[in-house]
């Protein structure tokens, strides 16, 4: 009898670590995403867009990123960064319609890493979002983050959703791609300045919020279960030493 007891906390507190170990597990699998920052720009200006990650396939490393070039992009430059060798293929148009960076050593699982591009965005994709395919390449593996939500659909809905941005409207242009935005900062601060902001932007990955506060709220759940799984080990013990 005192056998069958003893068993009771042990399997509590098992069933308790396993529980906890998958409610943390969640909010993790729910920002294991590419981000694209900024996700909102105008059309017809030049925008820098940052696509990171900080994940692999299945913690694999990753040895490549190729970024598919939707329709509604006037151009596209690649940004050159010593982390990655970069390839484009061109469209009959002379605009890249994908470009892949190759890492120059496969970058763990767990480390932050971006890709950069300069846009722009075509006057007819203005008031849209646009979406753009990621192909993540591993050691072993690799991830399509193709998907688009429809009506009714979410972000959380997918599985592998594609980075989207948000056009707005046609900014102002003076014919090189710059919108007044771009040139009110210029005028203030200066062209290098301007530029070396848009890279430090590209270059920190956006923090996911909903991540943050499932972890937070998935944490505190876990301890106060452990919480009551020690009390209860603690009340059958001290019923064992009653008997």
């Amino acid at each position: 009898m005192s056998r069958t007891r003893s068993r009771r906390p042990a399997r509590l507190l098992a069933g308790v670590v396993a529980g906890a170990a998958l409610v943390l597990a969640a909010p993790l699998a729910a920002s294991a995403h590419v981000h694209v920052t900024p996700d909102e720009s105008a059309a017809g200006t030049s925008t820098r867009l940052g696509f990171s990650f900080s994940h692999g396939c299945e913690d694999s490393p990753t040895t490549s990123v190729a970024i598919t070039i939707p329709d509604g992009v006037d151009g596209v430059t690649p940004v050159v960064d010593g982390a990655w060798t970069i390839s484009r293929e061109l469209g009959d148009d002379g605009v890249p319609a994908k470009v892949t960076y190759t890492a120059v050593t496969p970058i763990e699982s767990g480390t932050s890493a971006t890709v950069s591009l300069d846009v722009i965005f075509a006057s007819s994709a203005a008031d849209t979002s646009v979406a753009f395919p990621v192909l993540q390449t591993c050691v072993v593996g690799e991830t399509d983050w193709s998907e688009v939500a429809t009506d009714g659909q979410t972000e959380d809905d997918l599985a592998a959703p594609a980075p989207v941005v948000a056009v707005g409207a046609v900014a102002t242009s003076d014919g090189h791609g710059h919108g007044d935005a771009a040139e009110d900062a210029e005028d203030s601060h200066g062209s290098a300045g301007t530029a070396d902001t848009a890279a430090a932007d590209a270059s920190e990955p956006t923090a996911d919020p909903v991540a943050r506060w499932l972890s937070g709220g998935a944490l505190v759940a876990a301890l106060a279960a452990l919480g009551v799984a020690i009390a209860g080990l603690r009340s059958t013990r001290r019923t064992q030493n009653c008997g």
